[in-house]
């Protein structure tokens, strides 16, 4: 049993950063904190896609001239679907970083804190 946990650690890692940027999103109170723990997320995620699409002793689905000749084993492909799909979820969580510190920007400059329970309470108080 521990050696199949153990050979499964990268497996733990995903889960201890999922569970660090979830913490990170929930139990903190500065909203840049926050983002930093919804990146830690969205980066275990992608570690995750790209572990499971990678394959021991698998090559890069390029086919030579002699795979077009004979018959090209598949198996010795690697899959590039999860390669693909995560190079684009990193391109949205660039954008989406992006477009979150300009928001926290804006905050800032309207209500001089990020603290989330003082963004709260001033909004409370002038009844916006």
């Amino acid at each position: 049993m521990l050696e199949y946990i153990i050979s499964k650690y990268n497996y733990w890692v995903y889960i201890f950063l999922m569970m660090l940027g979830l913490y990170g999103m929930i139990g903190k109170r500065n909203l840049v904190k926050k983002l930093i723990g919804m990146n830690i997320f969205q980066v275990a995620i992608i570690l995750f896609y790209i572990s499971i699409g990678s394959k021991v002793g698998g090559d890069i689905p390029i086919l030579t001239a002699e795979d077009l000749h004979g018959m090209a084993d598949p198996g010795k492909y690697l899959n590039p679907i999860p390669h693909v799909l995560m190079l684009t979820a990193i391109v949205v969580g660039i954008a989406t970083t992006g477009v979150a510190l300009a928001i926290i920007i804006m905050i800032y400059n309207r209500y001089k804190t990020l603290a989330e329970d003082e963004i709260l309470e001033i909004r409370k108080e002038t009844g916006v």
